[in-house]
């Protein structure tokens, strides 16, 4: 794949570090990679964004951002207060786009969940990956009620003709609740997609080097990794 846009089932769910891993596992195999950040909000002038994150945490790769707001805020709401221009679901295709001409791989991290609103017209990334016709990672959370928020998000890249390449478990929890164990059986088949990963709680801390070593045992081979979910499933089965 060229273009990847990875979304997650809401906020605080570990997007950001599942983006840095699967850009530090392309970058070690020898992979050119662009991180795109259509908007990133709640994040001061002089302050690392998500982009900048993902650049310090995987390696060389290029960081862009097409809006930044300071309130953390959905980005639409965000761009009306701050009185700036919204980013649009068009513009993000463009630049992936663009990037995608000089990279081998495109990253397209969104702001929270699939649906959040760009701009007031409800430009969603949904619409930026139809647009790029774009395969779509799912980031989710381990634990309770993470379930739904999965399923509806599958459901949503289905009706709209996406491809819903797999889910991530985003931060993994030690030790594991009951929940959390559970839903390692339960997440593929309420989305109907193969889950590709789990980040242990933390990995954003990590030091860079230590990051990007560790970085392929967290994902599946599909995404570049070594990281087996049958054996993942299976040691913390409930």
């Amino acid at each position: 794949m060229a273009i990847l846009v990875i979304t997650g089932t809401g906020t605080e769910v570990g997007k950001t570090v599942t983006t840095a891993a699967v850009a530090a596992v392309a970058v070690a195999g020898g992979r050119s990679v662009a991180v795109l950040k259509p908007a990133q909000t709640g994040v001061g002038r002089d302050e690392d964004g998500d982009a900048d994150v993902v650049a310090r945490l995987s390696g060389a790769v290029t960081a862009w951002e097409l809006g930044r707001y300071p309130e953390p805020l959905a980005p639409a709401t965000a761009a009306r207060r701050a009185g700036m221009a919204p980013v649009r679901p068009q513009e993000v295709a463009e630049a992936a786009a663009k990037l995608a001409v000089e990279h081998d791989l495109v990253l397209v991290e969104g702001a929270g969940g699939l649906l959040v609103r760009f701009d007031d017209e409800g430009g969603t990334l949904a619409d930026a990956a139809r647009l790029l016709e774009a395969p779509v990672l799912v980031v989710a959370p381990a634990g309770l009620g993470t379930l739904n928020a999965t399923e509806l998000t599958a459901r949503e890249l289905r009706r709209r003709g996406l491809d819903l390449t797999g889910v991530v478990v985003g931060s993994w929890p030690t030790p594991a609740d009951l929940a959390s164990r559970c839903n390692l059986a339960d997440l593929p088949v309420v989305s109907g997609a193969p889950l590709l990963g789990a980040l242990p709680a933390g990995a954003g801390a990590y030091a860079p080097a230590g990051f990007r070593a560790a970085a392929p045992g967290w994902l599946a081979p599909r995404l570049g990794g070594t990281w087996d979910g049958a054996a993942f499933t299976s040691a913390f089965a409930a």
